[in-house]
Protein backbone atom coordinates (compact mmCIF):
# COMPACT_ATOMS: atom_id res chain seq x y z
CA UNK A 1 0.00 0.00 0.00
CA UNK A 2 1.21 3.40 -0.89
CA UNK A 3 2.64 6.08 1.91
CA UNK A 4 -1.15 7.72 0.90
CA UNK A 5 -3.26 4.89 0.98
CA UNK A 6 -1.70 4.56 4.27
CA UNK A 7 -2.43 7.58 5.67
CA UNK A 8 -5.66 7.92 4.32
CA UNK A 9 -6.77 4.74 6.80
CA UNK A 10 -4.98 5.98 9.24
CA UNK A 11 -7.27 9.16 9.44
CA UNK A 12 -10.58 7.15 8.72
CA UNK A 13 -9.39 4.50 11.99
CA UNK A 14 -8.92 7.92 14.38
CA UNK A 15 -12.42 8.78 14.37
CA UNK A 16 -13.60 5.20 15.10
CA UNK A 17 -14.98 4.51 18.35
CA UNK A 18 -12.99 2.67 20.78
CA UNK A 19 -12.89 -1.08 21.82
CA UNK A 20 -15.90 -2.29 23.10
CA UNK A 21 -15.99 -2.86 27.04
CA UNK A 22 -15.50 -6.40 28.90
CA UNK A 23 -18.47 -8.38 28.15
CA UNK A 24 -21.09 -8.56 31.53
CA UNK A 25 -20.76 -12.10 31.20
CA UNK A 26 -17.09 -11.83 32.62
CA UNK A 27 -16.76 -13.46 36.16
CA UNK A 28 -15.82 -11.08 38.77
CA UNK A 29 -12.41 -12.49 39.74
CA UNK A 30 -11.47 -11.20 35.79
CA UNK A 31 -13.13 -7.69 36.60
CA UNK A 32 -11.93 -7.05 40.57
CA UNK A 33 -8.30 -5.38 39.50
CA UNK A 34 -9.71 -3.28 36.33
CA UNK A 35 -10.49 -0.60 36.15
CA UNK A 36 -14.11 -0.22 34.21
CA UNK A 37 -14.65 2.74 32.78
CA UNK A 38 -18.24 0.91 31.08
CA UNK A 39 -21.40 0.65 32.60
CA UNK A 40 -24.14 -1.79 32.74
CA UNK A 41 -26.78 -1.07 30.31
CA UNK A 42 -29.80 0.85 31.68
CA UNK A 43 -32.15 -2.30 31.87
CA UNK A 44 -29.16 -3.00 34.77
CA UNK A 45 -28.76 0.81 35.63
CA UNK A 46 -26.93 1.23 38.38
CA UNK A 47 -26.21 4.95 39.31
CA UNK A 48 -27.63 6.89 41.09
CA UNK A 49 -29.59 9.22 38.37
CA UNK A 50 -33.07 9.09 37.59
CA UNK A 51 -34.30 6.38 35.10
CA UNK A 52 -37.73 5.18 34.15
CA UNK A 53 -39.18 2.97 31.90
CA UNK A 54 -41.81 3.94 30.08
CA UNK A 55 -45.20 4.13 31.93
CA UNK A 56 -48.05 1.45 31.06
CA UNK A 57 -50.18 2.29 28.26
CA UNK A 58 -53.18 4.33 29.68
CA UNK A 59 -55.80 2.52 27.33
CA UNK A 60 -55.01 -0.55 28.30
CA UNK A 61 -57.27 -2.78 31.52
CA UNK A 62 -54.44 -1.08 34.01
CA UNK A 63 -56.09 1.94 34.16
CA UNK A 64 -59.62 0.72 33.87
CA UNK A 65 -62.09 0.56 36.70
CA UNK A 66 -61.91 -3.61 36.07
CA UNK A 67 -59.93 -4.95 39.00
CA UNK A 68 -60.02 -8.62 37.43
CA UNK A 69 -57.94 -7.80 33.84
CA UNK A 70 -53.98 -8.98 32.38
CA UNK A 71 -52.09 -6.27 31.22
CA UNK A 72 -48.78 -7.38 29.66
CA UNK A 73 -46.12 -4.28 30.16
CA UNK A 74 -44.60 -3.50 26.72
CA UNK A 75 -40.91 -4.77 27.02
CA UNK A 76 -37.96 -2.20 27.82
CA UNK A 77 -35.34 -1.57 24.99
CA UNK A 78 -31.56 -2.27 26.01
CA UNK A 79 -28.98 -0.33 24.58
CA UNK A 80 -26.25 -2.11 22.82
CA UNK A 81 -22.99 -2.79 24.95
CA UNK A 82 -20.92 0.46 25.26
CA UNK A 83 -23.15 2.39 23.99
CA UNK A 84 -22.87 4.39 27.50
CA UNK A 85 -19.98 4.29 28.71
CA UNK A 86 -20.46 6.24 31.97
CA UNK A 87 -17.90 5.28 34.94
CA UNK A 88 -19.15 2.04 36.71
CA UNK A 89 -20.22 2.13 39.88
CA UNK A 90 -20.59 -0.59 42.28
CA UNK A 91 -20.55 1.36 46.07
CA UNK A 92 -23.55 -0.06 48.48
CA UNK A 93 -26.29 3.09 48.48
CA UNK A 94 -27.66 3.36 52.18
CA UNK A 95 -30.97 2.59 52.89
CA UNK A 96 -31.57 6.00 53.67
CA UNK A 97 -31.98 7.19 50.26
CA UNK A 98 -35.03 5.13 50.20
CA UNK A 99 -36.65 5.36 53.39
CA UNK A 100 -37.36 7.06 56.56
CA UNK A 101 -36.79 5.40 59.26
CA UNK A 102 -35.02 1.55 60.32
CA UNK A 103 -37.20 0.53 63.29
CA UNK A 104 -36.77 -1.83 65.45
CA UNK A 105 -39.84 -3.68 66.66
CA UNK A 106 -40.54 -5.96 69.47
CA UNK A 107 -44.09 -7.74 69.82
CA UNK A 108 -45.47 -6.99 73.37
CA UNK A 109 -46.90 -10.23 72.72
CA UNK A 110 -43.95 -11.59 71.92
CA UNK A 111 -40.98 -9.96 73.04
CA UNK A 112 -38.34 -12.73 72.04
CA UNK A 113 -38.96 -11.48 68.54
CA UNK A 114 -37.00 -8.46 67.47
CA UNK A 115 -37.90 -7.26 64.12
CA UNK A 116 -35.66 -5.41 61.81
CA UNK A 117 -38.24 -2.90 59.64
CA UNK A 118 -37.91 0.00 56.86
CA UNK A 119 -40.77 2.44 57.43
CA UNK A 120 -41.99 5.77 55.29
CA UNK A 121 -44.66 6.98 57.17
CA UNK A 122 -48.15 7.18 55.01
CA UNK A 123 -50.27 10.74 55.40
CA UNK A 124 -53.62 10.36 57.36
CA UNK A 125 -55.85 9.41 53.86
CA UNK A 126 -52.95 7.38 52.29
CA UNK A 127 -51.86 3.71 52.32
CA UNK A 128 -49.66 1.45 53.75
CA UNK A 129 -47.98 -1.44 51.92
CA UNK A 130 -46.31 -3.63 53.79
CA UNK A 131 -43.86 -6.12 52.19
CA UNK A 132 -42.54 -9.37 52.87
CA UNK A 133 -39.27 -10.46 50.68
CA UNK A 134 -38.17 -13.75 49.51
CA UNK A 135 -35.96 -16.56 51.09
CA UNK A 136 -32.17 -15.59 51.21
CA UNK A 137 -33.21 -12.05 50.71
CA UNK A 138 -34.03 -8.92 52.85
CA UNK A 139 -36.77 -6.06 53.27
CA UNK A 140 -34.06 -3.85 51.05
CA UNK A 141 -34.92 -6.09 48.67
CA UNK A 142 -38.17 -3.14 48.11
CA UNK A 143 -35.97 0.17 48.68
CA UNK A 144 -36.37 1.12 45.12
CA UNK A 145 -39.94 -0.18 44.19
CA UNK A 146 -40.80 2.06 48.08
CA UNK A 147 -39.33 5.53 45.97
CA UNK A 148 -41.16 4.50 42.91
CA UNK A 149 -44.17 4.02 44.53
CA UNK A 150 -43.77 7.54 47.03
CA UNK A 151 -43.19 9.37 43.55
CA UNK A 152 -46.47 8.35 41.96
CA UNK A 153 -48.34 8.36 44.98
CA UNK A 154 -46.57 10.51 47.71
CA UNK A 155 -49.22 10.04 50.64
CA UNK A 156 -48.74 5.65 50.45
CA UNK A 157 -46.79 4.54 53.56
CA UNK A 158 -44.49 1.57 53.28
CA UNK A 159 -43.05 -0.97 55.90
CA UNK A 160 -40.73 -3.77 54.95
CA UNK A 161 -39.55 -5.81 57.28
CA UNK A 162 -36.58 -8.75 57.38
CA UNK A 163 -38.24 -12.48 58.07
CA UNK A 164 -36.70 -14.14 60.81
CA UNK A 165 -33.32 -15.76 60.04
CA UNK A 166 -32.84 -12.98 57.45
CA UNK A 167 -31.25 -9.20 57.52
CA UNK A 168 -31.13 -7.64 60.84
CA UNK A 169 -34.10 -9.55 62.53
CA UNK A 170 -33.42 -12.16 65.54
CA UNK A 171 -36.08 -14.57 67.19
CA UNK A 172 -35.90 -16.81 69.77
CA UNK A 173 -35.96 -19.60 66.66
CA UNK A 174 -34.55 -18.06 63.61
CA UNK A 175 -34.42 -21.58 62.00
CA UNK A 176 -38.10 -22.27 61.88
CA UNK A 177 -39.45 -21.35 58.81
CA UNK A 178 -42.70 -22.82 58.84
CA UNK A 179 -45.26 -20.93 56.61
CA UNK A 180 -48.11 -20.68 59.84
CA UNK A 181 -44.69 -19.17 61.66
CA UNK A 182 -43.81 -16.46 58.87
CA UNK A 183 -47.49 -15.52 58.65
CA UNK A 184 -47.86 -15.00 62.45
CA UNK A 185 -44.24 -13.08 62.26
CA UNK A 186 -45.83 -11.22 59.74
CA UNK A 187 -48.91 -9.99 61.90
CA UNK A 188 -46.76 -9.51 64.72
CA UNK A 189 -44.60 -7.07 62.98
CA UNK A 190 -47.28 -4.91 61.87
CA UNK A 191 -49.52 -4.99 65.68
CA UNK A 192 -45.50 -4.15 66.69
CA UNK A 193 -45.01 -0.84 64.28
CA UNK A 194 -49.16 -0.14 65.28
CA UNK A 195 -47.39 0.08 69.59
CA UNK A 196 -43.87 1.67 68.72
CA UNK A 197 -45.23 4.27 66.05
CA UNK A 198 -48.13 5.05 68.49
CA UNK A 199 -51.25 4.81 65.91
CA UNK A 200 -54.75 4.80 67.08
CA UNK A 201 -55.80 2.27 64.32
CA UNK A 202 -54.18 0.39 61.79
CA UNK A 203 -54.03 2.36 58.60
CA UNK A 204 -55.92 0.54 55.40
CA UNK A 205 -53.13 -1.99 54.25
CA UNK A 206 -52.05 -3.23 50.75
CA UNK A 207 -49.80 -6.66 51.14
CA UNK A 208 -47.47 -7.59 49.08
CA UNK A 209 -45.10 -10.82 49.11
CA UNK A 210 -42.32 -11.25 46.42
CA UNK A 211 -41.56 -15.32 46.24
CA UNK A 212 -41.72 -17.11 49.43
CA UNK A 213 -43.53 -13.50 50.43
CA UNK A 214 -45.86 -14.52 48.42
CA UNK A 215 -46.75 -17.42 50.20
CA UNK A 216 -46.62 -15.41 53.45
CA UNK A 217 -49.27 -12.70 52.37
CA UNK A 218 -51.59 -15.28 50.46
CA UNK A 219 -51.73 -17.20 54.19
CA UNK A 220 -51.98 -13.81 55.89
CA UNK A 221 -54.89 -12.74 53.69
CA UNK A 222 -56.27 -16.32 53.82
CA UNK A 223 -56.69 -16.35 57.71
CA UNK A 224 -57.85 -12.85 58.33
CA UNK A 225 -55.21 -11.69 60.40
CA UNK A 226 -55.41 -8.18 59.47
CA UNK A 227 -59.61 -8.29 59.14
CA UNK A 228 -61.19 -5.03 57.28
CA UNK A 229 -58.15 -3.14 57.46
CA UNK A 230 -56.86 -5.22 54.46
CA UNK A 231 -57.48 -3.66 51.17
CA UNK A 232 -55.73 -6.49 48.63
CA UNK A 233 -52.76 -8.00 48.39
CA UNK A 234 -50.46 -8.84 45.26
CA UNK A 235 -48.13 -11.82 44.59
CA UNK A 236 -44.64 -10.98 42.66
CA UNK A 237 -43.81 -14.27 40.66
CA UNK A 238 -44.54 -17.33 42.53
CA UNK A 239 -47.56 -20.31 41.20
CA UNK A 240 -48.06 -23.08 43.53
CA UNK A 241 -47.07 -25.34 40.26
CA UNK A 242 -43.92 -23.74 38.59
CA UNK A 243 -42.52 -23.20 42.24
CA UNK A 244 -43.10 -26.47 43.64
CA UNK A 245 -41.07 -27.54 39.84
CA UNK A 246 -38.69 -25.45 40.60
CA UNK A 247 -37.65 -26.84 43.66
CA UNK A 248 -36.26 -30.06 41.98
CA UNK A 249 -33.44 -27.69 41.04
CA UNK A 250 -32.65 -25.61 43.97
CA UNK A 251 -29.89 -27.48 45.89
CA UNK A 252 -28.06 -27.62 42.43
CA UNK A 253 -28.51 -23.76 41.71
CA UNK A 254 -27.24 -23.09 45.57
CA UNK A 255 -24.37 -25.16 44.59
CA UNK A 256 -23.11 -22.79 41.89
CA UNK A 257 -23.41 -19.46 43.74
CA UNK A 258 -20.15 -18.23 45.25
CA UNK A 259 -19.10 -19.66 48.90
CA UNK A 260 -18.45 -16.00 49.86
CA UNK A 261 -16.62 -12.78 48.01
CA UNK A 262 -13.56 -10.81 48.74
CA UNK A 263 -15.04 -7.66 49.03
CA UNK A 264 -18.65 -6.14 49.36
CA UNK A 265 -18.39 -4.25 45.80
CA UNK A 266 -17.55 -7.85 44.72
CA UNK A 267 -20.99 -9.48 45.95
CA UNK A 268 -22.98 -6.64 44.00
CA UNK A 269 -20.81 -7.45 41.21
CA UNK A 270 -21.88 -10.88 40.95
CA UNK A 271 -25.51 -10.33 41.41
CA UNK A 272 -25.56 -8.03 38.43
CA UNK A 273 -23.11 -10.14 36.09
CA UNK A 274 -25.06 -13.24 37.23
CA UNK A 275 -28.43 -11.33 36.17
CA UNK A 276 -29.94 -12.42 39.57
CA UNK A 277 -30.81 -8.62 40.16
CA UNK A 278 -30.93 -6.83 36.80
CA UNK A 279 -31.07 -3.85 37.88
CA UNK A 280 -27.86 -2.62 39.66
CA UNK A 281 -29.43 0.60 41.19
CA UNK A 282 -31.40 -2.07 43.03
CA UNK A 283 -28.63 -4.34 43.71
CA UNK A 284 -26.73 -1.50 45.24
CA UNK A 285 -28.92 -1.21 48.04
CA UNK A 286 -30.34 -4.39 48.39
CA UNK A 287 -27.32 -6.67 48.32
CA UNK A 288 -25.43 -5.36 51.12
CA UNK A 289 -27.79 -7.09 53.29
CA UNK A 290 -27.57 -10.06 52.48
CA UNK A 291 -24.01 -10.38 53.62
CA UNK A 292 -21.86 -9.77 56.31
CA UNK A 293 -18.45 -9.75 57.43
CA UNK A 294 -16.85 -12.78 58.96
CA UNK A 295 -13.65 -11.32 59.85
CA UNK A 296 -16.21 -8.23 61.57
CA UNK A 297 -17.80 -11.37 63.59
CA UNK A 298 -21.01 -10.07 62.55
CA UNK A 299 -23.87 -12.94 62.58
CA UNK A 300 -25.01 -14.86 59.62
CA UNK A 301 -26.70 -18.14 58.60
CA UNK A 302 -23.58 -19.71 56.73
CA UNK A 303 -21.92 -22.95 59.20
CA UNK A 304 -18.73 -21.67 60.71
CA UNK A 305 -16.67 -24.18 59.08
CA UNK A 306 -17.66 -22.82 55.89
CA UNK A 307 -17.09 -19.23 56.89
CA UNK A 308 -14.01 -20.14 58.48
CA UNK A 309 -12.44 -21.91 54.80
CA UNK A 310 -14.07 -19.29 52.88
CA UNK A 311 -12.34 -16.39 55.25
CA UNK A 312 -9.24 -18.30 54.98
CA UNK A 313 -10.13 -18.44 51.00
CA UNK A 314 -9.55 -14.58 51.11
CA UNK A 315 -13.38 -14.64 50.86
CA UNK A 316 -14.77 -12.76 54.43
CA UNK A 317 -18.16 -11.53 52.88
CA UNK A 318 -20.14 -14.46 53.80
CA UNK A 319 -24.09 -15.12 53.03
CA UNK A 320 -26.15 -14.03 56.25
CA UNK A 321 -28.99 -16.68 55.32
CA UNK A 322 -27.96 -20.10 54.75
CA UNK A 323 -30.93 -21.20 52.09
CA UNK A 324 -30.14 -24.90 52.41
CA UNK A 325 -31.42 -25.09 55.73
CA UNK A 326 -34.68 -24.33 54.87
CA UNK A 327 -35.20 -26.87 52.52
CA UNK A 328 -37.36 -29.09 54.77
CA UNK A 329 -39.62 -26.30 54.73
CA UNK A 330 -39.70 -25.41 50.90
CA UNK A 331 -42.90 -27.66 50.00
CA UNK A 332 -45.05 -26.39 52.87
CA UNK A 333 -44.80 -23.08 51.91
CA UNK A 334 -46.06 -23.57 48.27
CA UNK A 335 -48.74 -26.51 48.41
CA UNK A 336 -51.80 -24.98 48.25
CA UNK A 337 -51.13 -21.71 47.51
CA UNK A 338 -52.48 -21.40 43.93
CA UNK A 339 -56.10 -22.24 45.86
CA UNK A 340 -55.61 -20.28 48.80
CA UNK A 341 -54.95 -17.35 46.54
CA UNK A 342 -58.04 -17.67 44.63
CA UNK A 343 -60.07 -18.21 47.93
CA UNK A 344 -58.73 -15.53 50.34
CA UNK A 345 -60.99 -12.00 50.51
CA UNK A 346 -59.44 -9.13 49.10
CA UNK A 347 -58.34 -7.57 45.95
CA UNK A 348 -55.69 -10.19 43.90
CA UNK A 349 -52.98 -9.27 41.91
CA UNK A 350 -50.55 -11.44 40.56
CA UNK A 351 -47.16 -10.32 38.96
CA UNK A 352 -45.17 -12.48 36.65
CA UNK A 353 -41.69 -12.49 34.89
CA UNK A 354 -43.49 -15.29 31.75
CA UNK A 355 -47.27 -16.56 31.37
CA UNK A 356 -45.32 -19.78 31.27
CA UNK A 357 -45.09 -19.59 35.26
CA UNK A 358 -48.67 -19.80 35.42
CA UNK A 359 -50.47 -23.55 36.44
CA UNK A 360 -53.96 -24.45 35.64
CA UNK A 361 -55.30 -23.71 38.32
CA UNK A 362 -54.70 -20.21 37.87
CA UNK A 363 -55.60 -20.27 34.53
CA UNK A 364 -58.74 -21.22 34.99
CA UNK A 365 -59.11 -18.62 37.80
CA UNK A 366 -57.99 -15.78 35.44
CA UNK A 367 -60.01 -16.76 32.62
CA UNK A 368 -63.15 -16.64 35.25
CA UNK A 369 -62.10 -13.06 36.49
CA UNK A 370 -60.86 -13.70 40.02
CA UNK A 371 -57.80 -11.82 39.95
CA UNK A 372 -55.54 -9.63 38.01
CA UNK A 373 -52.64 -10.58 36.32
CA UNK A 374 -50.05 -8.37 35.08
CA UNK A 375 -46.60 -9.43 33.06
CA UNK A 376 -43.79 -7.87 33.32
CA UNK A 377 -41.38 -9.54 30.00
CA UNK A 378 -37.79 -9.07 30.19
CA UNK A 379 -37.13 -9.64 33.49
CA UNK A 380 -36.51 -11.96 36.13
CA UNK A 381 -37.71 -13.67 39.29
CA UNK A 382 -36.68 -10.20 41.45
CA UNK A 383 -39.55 -8.77 38.90
CA UNK A 384 -39.60 -5.68 41.69
CA UNK A 385 -36.25 -4.80 41.79
CA UNK A 386 -35.52 -5.58 37.53
CA UNK A 387 -38.41 -3.40 36.55
CA UNK A 388 -39.42 -1.24 40.07
CA UNK A 389 -40.76 1.83 37.83
CA UNK A 390 -43.66 -0.61 36.26
CA UNK A 391 -44.25 -2.61 39.38
CA UNK A 392 -44.87 0.40 41.55
CA UNK A 393 -47.60 1.55 38.32
CA UNK A 394 -49.45 -1.38 38.67
CA UNK A 395 -49.55 -1.51 42.42
CA UNK A 396 -50.28 2.28 42.94
CA UNK A 397 -53.29 1.12 40.31
CA UNK A 398 -54.24 -1.43 41.93
CA UNK A 399 -54.48 -0.43 45.06
CA UNK A 400 -56.57 2.54 43.83
CA UNK A 401 -59.26 0.57 42.16
CA UNK A 402 -59.20 -1.30 45.96
CA UNK A 403 -59.52 1.85 47.90
CA UNK A 404 -62.96 1.42 49.88
CA UNK A 405 -62.17 4.84 51.51
CA UNK A 406 -63.41 6.87 47.82
CA UNK A 407 -66.44 5.09 47.92
CA UNK A 408 -68.99 7.40 49.21
CA UNK A 409 -72.32 5.87 50.00
CA UNK A 410 -76.14 7.73 49.32
CA UNK A 411 -77.56 9.17 52.64
CA UNK A 412 -80.03 7.11 54.00
CA UNK A 413 -83.79 8.17 54.00
CA UNK A 414 -83.90 9.30 57.50
CA UNK A 415 -80.24 11.31 57.16
CA UNK A 416 -81.96 13.06 54.67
Amino acid sequence: MSALGRDFFKAKLAKLPAMPPPPLGALPEELEDLDIDEDIPDAFDDNDDEHHDPPLDDSSSASSASSTSTIIAPPTSIPELGTVRRRNNLEPIPWTHHFSENLHLTPSTNPTSHFNAYYTPNSASGPLFVTHHGAGSSGLSFAVLASEIRKILPEAGILSFDARGHGGTSTANDQDFTLSTLSDDFYEAVQAAKEQLRWDTLPHIVIVGHSLGGAVVTDVAKRGLLGDKLLAYAVLDVVEGSAMDALQSMQSYLMTRPVGFSTLNQGIEWHVRSRTIRNGRSARVSVPALLYDYNSGGGGGVGSDTAAAAGANGRPWQWRTDLGRTQPFWEGWFIGLSKKFLEAKGGKLLILAGTDRLDKELTIGQMQGKYQLLVLPEVGHFVHEDAPEKTAVALVEFYKRNDRTAIVLPKKVWEM
